[in-house]
């Protein structure tokens, strides 16, 4: 049990990766657009709005600290939590543009209107919003997979210590037999010979010898 809930770090370290890398876009992107002509109105470099705080820089923060968790986390349990939050972060990079209509008044919308031509507006919703929420759910998925297959190599450390009280008391049990004393075998007589004398101590062999003389 203790194998199957802890995880090699390098089974979730490129996904983990990917999505700080990510998150870090997503949360950067909307305040150094501005510099090269990327961005959402307000089309000014370090502007902060409500909608940019709950559109951007929530879920942002979201993806790399699930990213970041995946990264480091040697715990299969903790891992999948941060692969989660990833998950729902670029879920709602997705769709919290359209939800956000819910709670928030204003004429425009929340996240403001992509500025510059046709294909630069193109550009802008895909790297802001829906292009990035669907590459951080990508990896995120793809590192639940990962991470909810128990490998052979995850799972041999439970496996070695569930063995180790067998073999411990195979060990025991060897060594008590050995310190067992062998059973003494019975005293023989010198090979060959089947008289009852041959058995018999010195003293007795003497007197035997003086009755048979004085005979």
């Amino acid at each position: 049990m203790a194998g199957t809930l802890r995880v090699r770090r390098s089974r979730g370290a490129l996904s983990g990766a990917l999505l700080v890398l990510l998150g870090a876009w997503g949360g950067l992107i909307p305040f150094i657009g501005p510099y090269f002509h990327y961005a959402y109105t307000p089309d000014s470099a370090w502007t902060y709005t409500s909608g940019r705080l709950w559109l951007e820089v929530l879920p942002a923060i979201g993806a790399l600290v699930g990213g970041m968790t995946v990264l480091v986390s040697r715990l299969r349990p903790m891992a999948m939590s941060g692969a989660w939050l990833a998950a729902v972060s670029g879920a709602w990079f997705v769709t919290g543009g359209t939800l956000a209509t819910l709670w928030m008044s204003g004429t425009g919308p929340a996240q403001g209107t992509p500025a510059g031509g046709a294909l630069t507006r193109a550009v802008e919703q895909i790297g802001f919003f829906t292009g990035l929420g669907a590459a951080v759910l990508f990896v995120a998925a793809a590192a639940l997979g990962r991470l909810s297959v128990v490998s052979v190599r995850d799972a041999r450390p439970g496996a070695h210590a569930k063995a180790v009280p067998v073999d411990a008391a195979k060990g025991t049990a060897g060594a008590g037999a050995a310190r067992q004393p062998a059973a003494a075998a019975p005293a023989a007589g010198p090979a060959g010979t089947g008289d009852p004398a041959d058995a018999a101590t010195p003293r007795a062999r003497d007197l035997m010898d003086a009755g048979a003389e004085a005979r």
